[in-house]
């Protein structure tokens, strides 16, 4: 048997079950069928690369087996025929400090199909294991539909919505599985009991307040990093895999050409290189989930140094938070380089145009609340919606529905209900106002 197939039956070995080196040695001799004494020093080397206990791609460990010098003097002298390791029961192994998390146990994609409700050729459908490339048009066949929209800036943003099948499969991974695991106390977007409100509540009435914006937040978070998500919850690396392939998703090169007609060229290029590479969708019922708990690490490190400059950190989806007192503000612009050095190292891009340094004589905004003081509407915002309001009772809702939204009364009743809920005495007024509008 060659090396590399033995590399692999002992690194499949090695992976199987809990990942500490008595069980790891055990496991290896099995399958070599006999023990020898390079496996347990191979074994704590493989523990001390990895460390946390998260179980690592079996590639990874196999690269590592196959550095090994005396691996490779055994393989030399002797003739293995290792047995094969994929008989090895696999168990779920999450890392030591989330065992008690509930979440179901799943070990094989076959395990996996039959807990989704569909076939194991479904799940490959599904998933992307056979995965097309992005150049190629594949039409009606396809999981998506695309929305683009241009914001104010100039600047786009894909909504990828998942067809009816995939969001299911994709609502029972978010309701049986991610929303039992619990983000960074300091990500406060798309979590229950947690808002906008609670977002900028610590920064109110702050001596220095700073705001990074994260550039391309959804996209910019691979496949890799999904799986790596639920490699940690403890699956092993083909159900995770497939997990992640059922969440990510990339463009096909056509949606930019039907799509994105205004874009110029160089622009269009950009965004397609962005969104073919797997990717987490915007508009999916799992992505804000998932985006949590990949920034988790993220998060964890500008809570420490939020800490040490004796500043306060919070998170909403892309924006990021830091206010404090005078001593802060004193050391506002060296930590906020800091701060966007942490972001780039943890694999997001920092949109500098959108970098603010805040003190308080100037307009603290976040998340557009104003926050100096208290936590507000920006008088402009406030007087703008009641200004298409009045509009409304004089000259009737569609001279004000400018962007032709299909249930425009819905949308004013949104953004009346926004005010409400940051200042309600404005938020009354607005809402008597919306009271009078005749809606044909």
């Amino acid at each position: 048997m060659n090396e590399a197939a033995i590399a692999k039956a002992l690194a499949t070995a090695f992976l199987a079950d809990t990942m500490t080196i008595t069980a790891m040695e055990a496991r290896g001799s099995h399958v070599l069928g006999q023990s020898c004494d390079w496996i347990r020093p191979l074994a704590a080397r493989i523990m001390a690369a990895f460390p946390g206990g998260v179980r690592p791609r079996r590639q990874r460990v196999v690269e590592i087996i196959r550095q090994s010098r005396a691996f490779l003097l055994a393989c030399e002298e002797h003739d293995f025929h290792a047995l094969n390791p994929t008989l090895l029961p696999t168990k779920m192994h999450p890392a030591q400090s989330i065992r008690t998390w509930n979440v179901p146990s799943i070990t094989s994609t076959d395990a996996l199909a039959r807990w989704l409700g569909i076939s194991p050729a479904q799940l490959d459908w599904f998933s992307g294991r056979f995965r097309r490339s992005a150049s190629v048009r594949i039409g009606s066949l396809g999981h998506y539909r695309y929305r683009l929209l241009q914001k104010s800036s100039g600047q786009v943003r894909l909504i990828e919505i998942p067809k009816w099948r995939l969001a299911e499969l994709q609502r029972q991974i978010l309701t049986r599985i991610l929303n039992h695991i619990p983000p960074h106390a300091a990500a406060h977007g798309f979590r229950q009991q947690h808002s906008i409100h609670t977002f900028v509540a610590p920064h109110t009435g702050q001596a220095m307040v700073a705001r990074i914006d994260l550039q391309d937040f959804f996209p910019s978070i691979t496949l890799p990093r999904v799986a790596a998500v639920f490699r940690t919850v403890g699956y092993p690396e083909a159900v995770a895999d497939a997990l992640a392939g059922l969440c990510c998703h990339q463009v096909p090169d056509h949606v930019w050409h039907s799509e994105a007609g205004n874009l110029g060229t160089s622009s269009r290029n950009q965004l397609r290189l962005l969104y073919r590479q797997p990717h987490l969708p915007q508009g999916t019922p799992t992505s804000p989930a998932i985006a949590n708990l990949c920034a988790y690490r993220l998060d964890c490190r500008l809570t420490g140094l939020a800490q040490s400059a004796r500043a306060t950190y919070t998170r909403y989806a892309d924006d990021l938070a830091f206010s404090g007192d005078d001593e802060f503000r004193r050391s506002a612009k060296s930590f906020v380089l800091h701060a966007c050095a942490c972001v780039m190292e943890e694999g997001f891009t920092v949109h500098f145009r959108k970098t603010r340094i805040m003190p308080a004589a100037a307009r603290q905004r976040l998340a557009g609340l104003v926050v100096n003081g208290k936590t507000n509407v920006p008088r402009e915002d406030f007087d703008r919606l009641k200004a298409i309001l009045t509009n409304c009772i004089r000259s009737g809702p569609d001279s004000q529905n400018r962007e032709q939204h299909v249930n425009f009364q819905a949308v004013l009743s949104g953004r009346i209900s926004f005010v409400e809920h940051i200042n309600p005495s404005r938020g009354r007024k607005l809402r008597t106002l919306f009271e009078q509008i005749v809606w044909a």
